[in-house]
């Protein structure tokens, strides 16, 4: 019995012996193969793959495409309708002296003149449009109810407003900011920079700069007959009514057409 014991026992030994070989030849055949495979292959492309599959099977997708369309649509069924140039603007550029400057994608228009020896810039954005306006419709709510004696006041949105006034004849720039409302223009502050590049420059350095230096009594803490001669000297270089009537509607406009 003993011996057929150790003949059993030598048997499975061998057995076992034979059994890792072929596991470690096959082992060593399949690691390099399978180690090329995993180094040919981008460590992202399984996660982008997943996440694009993902992306396109959504349970809305089909549903805001259908959306978007019908937005792309009536978007470009308005804008049919639109003149390049609408009347409001060409009948502004025919009596007033003022350039416009409004490059496509930018929030920003520029409306700049002369007046003598000065260089004025008026500067105004669609960019803070939608607050703005938001802001005004909430105090239009909260006067709802009164009477009203005379005529409909003129609602037109508020649009921020920034001029700088520089002179070919000396250094400085004289800065205001203001917002446009209702056909008039309401001055917040009133500046002067002696560097007149500080003063005008349209740059995050220069406007940080800006931010460091004292600028004075806000505007309505001033003397009235101070108040009201700035708005004379802001009205006679073309910061008037009129200005502060197309500003709005201008904004208003490059805003659709924007969105167009």
């Amino acid at each position: 019995m003993s011996a057929l014991r150790a003949l059993r026992q030598l048997t499975a030994s061998s057995s076992r012996v034979v059994a890792v070989r072929q596991l470690s030849t096959v082992s060593h055949r399949f690691v390099p193969s399978l180690a090329a495979r995993i180094v040919s292959i981008p460590t992202n492309a399984r996660a982008f793959s997943v996440s694009a599959r993902r992306f396109g099977e959504g349970a809305v997708d089909i549903t805001l495409s259908q959306k978007l369309t019908e937005e792309l649509k009536y978007e470009e069924e308005t804008a049919a309708g639109f003149p390049e140039t609408p009347g409001f603007l060409s009948q502004f550029l025919k009596t007033n002296p003022w350039e416009i400057q409004d490059s496509l994608g930018n929030d920003e228009v520029v409306m700049t003149r002369t007046f003598g020896n000065e260089k004025i810039r008026l500067m105004f954005s669609i960019a803070d449009m939608d607050a703005m306006e938001e802001d005004f419709e909430s105090e239009e709510s909260e006067s709802e109810g009164q009477e009203n004696d005379g005529d409909d006041p003129l609602h037109t949105f508020p649009i921020r407003a920034s001029l700088s006034i520089t002179k070919t004849t000396g250094p400085g720039c004289l800065n205001v900011d203001m917002i446009a409302q209702e056909g008039h223009f309401v001055v917040e502050n009133v500046a002067f920079y002696q560097d007149a590049k500080l003063g005008t420059e349209l740059t995050a350095e220069a406007d940080w700069k800006r931010r460091g230096v004292y600028l004075g009594p806000q505007f309505e803490t001033l003397d009235v007959g101070v108040q009201e001669e700035i708005e004379k000297y802001l009205a006679e270089r073309g910061v008037n009514e009129t200005a502060a009537l197309f500003i709005p509607e201008y904004a208003e406009w490059k805003e659709q057409k924007v969105s167009m």
